[in-house]
């Protein structure tokens, strides 16, 4: 007896395949995170993410520009001051360099860009943590919350339509929020990393942004211990409550239950991060010819969505939606 119900049909030519595809990515799929490095004349490569550099204003100026004539509606800039101290001042500076990047890039491309700015502390202090410390050296949860109020009104007076909290700290949504009401930025949104796991994936990051834990420390206090995936969903309850307009999940490739849970859970948009170590160890093993690093690269991007992504931030983006 051969089969009568025969699933290959369907699979038998490119043409069928993209006929029945339920997954299709697309360039608006994708944000580009976007590194910018105060004091420098040009782009600097950041050896342990091939292909990413730390830009200067001009040349951030210009990537942004080529990832919106190829489609990419968004970036998220992080950025990479020339001094640091305990407070993270440069951080909520006005003439830091995140916020000078943000005027830039808002009065060259107005609105035709979405311009997202990663909120934390780590970049600019000089213990390397997300947070104020305490005299005993622990991160001080409340106090920090006043600074991340701080450095949202400086984003938002810059120009910025989302800020993304990163730091996991309990009340960081709400006390952000009630900060830009209060200044009346009613219209900038707030992109929660709701979900930020304490992942071993991070490592390429903090080479691109010079931070370093004092002591050789670690956050485990305060992200996500990745045994748990209860907890992560009490998380984006909580920030869905203080007023987060999207949630993210981070990392993105070793949580995909999550991502899921969190998207059959909540009808806000639901973002995902395909971090550095993620994008590196494709670089990585393509570059020794181990994997066809493109096809990786789209699988893994088409997985994150398939799990419920609406936004992928990823270092990919461009060459991706170059390729789509």
């Amino acid at each position: 007896m051969f089969p009568q119900r025969r699933l290959r049909r369907l699979r038998r030519t490119p043409a069928l395949r993209r006929l029945v595809a339920e997954t299709t990515l697309t360039p608006s799929d994708l944000i580009a995170p976007l590194f910018v490095r105060e004091g420098i004349a040009e782009p600097q490569p950041i050896a342990s993410i091939p292909g990413v550099v730390q830009h200067t204003i001009a040349s951030l100026r210009a990537e942004v520009g080529e990832l919106r004539d190829l489609g990419v509606p968004g970036v998220i800039l992080f950025g990479v001051p020339e001094s640091k101290d305990a407070e993270g001042s440069g951080a909520s500076d006005p003439d830091g360099i995140v916020q000078v990047a943000l005027r830039d890039l808002r009065d060259t491309y107005g609105d035709d860009v979405v311009l997202f700015a990663d909120l934390c502390l780590d970049e600019y202090t000089d213990h390397g943590h997300c947070g104020l410390l305490t005299a005993e050296g622990l991160v001080d949860n409340d106090t920090t919350l006043d600074r991340y109020a701080e450095i949202a009104v400086a984003q938002a007076e810059a120009g910025v339509d989302l800020v993304a909290p990163s730091g996991m700290m309990d009340g960081q949504v709400a006390a952000i929020r009630d900060a830009l009401d209060e200044e009346d930025f009613v219209d900038v949104g707030v992109l929660a990393y709701a979900a930020k796991y304490a992942s071993g994936l991070y490592g390429p990051f903090r080479d691109a942004v010079d931070v370093e834990i004092a002591g050789g420390g670690d956050r485990q206090a305060y992200q996500q211990d990745f045994r748990n995936a209860r907890e992560a969903l009490e998380e984006v309850r909580l920030d869905v409550a203080e007023g987060a307009d999207i949630v993210m999940v981070k990392p993105a490739m070793a949580y995909l239950d999550i991502l899921a849970r969190v998207r059959a859970e909540h009808d806000l948009p639901v973002a995902a991060y395909h971090v550095s170590g993620e994008y590196s160890m494709i670089k990585a093993a393509a570059a020794n010819g181990w994997i066809d690093g493109d096809l990786v690269a789209l699988e893994h991007l088409t997985a994150i969505k398939r799990a419920g992504a609406d936004l992928i931030l990823t270092y990919l983006a461009k060459e991706v939606a170059a390729a789509l």
